[in-house]
């Protein structure tokens, strides 16, 4: 609800950043909550896509691609605009297994080792271009891994399988 809340500015309008309204091929920059918006080092923004049925990595395909471009490279060009920051600068990605499902992508400072960055669980935007655009279904056929906590109820459901 909180992502909806954003799109539809009944929360945080205050806060955004930057706004593509195109229904297809927009989204909404917001300072992500981690971060205080008082240093750079630790610059962390979120991109929240307008479309609803995009839910994960998953779902991206070749169709997606004016989405994806548009969400780098107007994105770069906004955290630049706003806080001084290049885009050769950050480092922009998606999580698998991401935190909500509702597509999002994540612009963080290319120094700052934020929660989730790493090469198991992020995956750089350029590179989901890159490869959207060789294979339209690379994400729907890729084997992907990705960590998980031993409370978490995901990690659960693997044991019981007997997938772990």
């Amino acid at each position: 609800q909180w992502v909806y809340n954003i799109l539809e500015k009944k929360a945080e309008a205050d806060r955004i950043v930057y706004e593509n309204p195109d229904p297809s091929n927009g989204f909404v920059l917001v300072p992500d909550l981690k971060w205080n918006q008082n240093q750079m080092d630790d610059l962390y923004l979120v991109a929240v896509v307008h479309r609803r049925e995009i839910k994960s990595l998953r779902d991206l395909t070749a169709e997606h691609l004016p989405l994806l471009r548009n969400v780098l490279q107007e994105g770069q060009e906004a955290i630049t605009k706003r806080f001084g920051v290049p885009g050769s600068q950050l480092r922009v990605y998606l999580h698998y297994q991401p935190s909500y499902y509702h597509l999002h992508v994540h612009f963080t400072a290319l120094g700052y080792d934020a929660p989730g960055s790493s090469v198991e669980r992020g995956h750089l935007l350029a590179d989901v271009i890159d490869n959207l655009a060789m294979d339209s279904t690379f994400y729907q056929k890729r084997a992907l891994t990705f960590p998980l906590r031993a409370d978490e109820p995901l990690f659960k459901k693997f044991q019981e399988a007997g997938k772990v």
